[in-house]
């Protein structure tokens, strides 16, 4: 799903909200996580996961064309970790199916 779908969901769901509000809202929402985490902060969503930054060190690297090594500098990474909801829910056929066997 892109977002341009998420958008057309959600106001699907909701038809006394104009599209434009509800991809502003979205915008608004996403945008935040992104200050957020770019000012090192951790996001928490309850049900759906948490969003935190980790960082890479700088290490020696290989291109793998010509096998020449490569300094690669150290970088931050934005890390997502699922929440117990979403991993019961992604799993769930998964559990009857073991249940069932």
């Amino acid at each position: 799903m892109i977002k341009s779908e998420l958008v057309g969901k959600i106001a699907g769901m909701n038809p006394h909200l104009y599209q434009r509000d509800v991809e502003n809202i979205v915008n608004a929402i996403l945008d935040e996580i992104v200050d957020a985490l770019s000012r090192g902060d951790r996001v928490e969503l309850r049900g759906f996961g948490a969003f935190s930054v980790k960082s890479r060190p700088a290490r020696v690297g290989r291109n793998p064309r010509t096998g020449e090594h490569v300094p690669v500098d150290g970088k931050v990474v934005p890390f997502f970790k699922t929440g117990k909801e979403m991993r019961v829910r992604l799993n769930k056929d998964d559990l009857e199916a073991g249940a069932s066997a």
